[in-house]
């Protein structure tokens, strides 16, 4: 392993091993020395890779929030419709929630984050939140008219992101809610499908999702068809 290589695994290391440590502990309660023992590593190298304790504890939030970039990166095609963009914001965003490959203590150090926040939150809003917040905001723009506010404008875009939020945080409330023999349909393709209709139809883009026969029916029939 080259110079290069060993700095890259050693930091990679350290953001890993402190993430599941935060997770656990709680920043104030986690040790460098800990840290450092469980990773492998001198305890000089959190200084040399991250300033000291809250660097160490900035990256490794920013870590647990890692995924969604490609929604930074999307480029729309000139003619897509704004409803069509808006459903992809949305997969994509449940995508990057629900991927059960990350480790736990990614969602746990979060939730610890956002209970009581620190600096590393705001730095996660600057670096990773704000922008893909505006992308929303962008295809929001597009779905409603100028007398809409700025401010409801970012309400919409809030009520949206919730309902993606919800199952992730919540997805084990969902389960037992529903009970075994329902809890296949909390799949991407048919919250994707149920989310993107259901705020369209709010934002009067959609037909509305009510138990007037033959727009319920449609929005079951599409679910059932994204389902299957």
């Amino acid at each position: 392993m080259n110079a290069q290589a060993q700095h890259d695994d050693t930091r990679q290391r350290l953001i890993s091993t402190a993430g599941e440590i935060f997770a656990e502990h709680g920043f104030k309660a986690a040790t460098v020395r800990d840290i450092c023992a469980k990773a492998g590593a001198n305890v000089a190298a959190i200084n040399y890779h991250f300033g000291d304790k809250l660097g160490l504890y900035i990256e490794a939030v920013q870590a647990a929030h890692c995924g969604g970039q490609d929604l930074l990166l999307q480029a729309w095609p000139e003619s897509m419709p704004a409803t069509e963009k808006l459903r992809l914001f949305i997969r994509k965003m449940l995508e990057h929630f629900l991927d059960d490959t990350q480790p736990s203590w990614k969602t746990r150090l979060m939730l610890r984050e956002l209970a009581d926040p620190t600096e590393a939150c705001a730095k996660l809003v600057e670096n990773y939140i704000r922008p893909m917040a505006e992308v929303l905001h962008a295809i929001g723009l597009e779905l409603v008219t100028d007398q809409v506010s700025e401010e409801q404008r970012w309400l919409i875009g809030f009520s949206i992101v919730g309902q993606c939020l919800f199952y992730k945080v919540h997805r084990p409330v969902a389960n037992l809610l529903l009970g075994a023999e329902r809890q296949s349909i909390l799949n991407i393709d048919v919250l994707a499908e149920h989310i993107s209709q259901f705020s369209l139809a709010a934002l009067g883009k959609a037909l509305p999702v009510t138990c007037d026969g033959a727009a319920l029916t449609d929005h079951i029939r599409r679910l059932h068809a994204v389902h299957n």
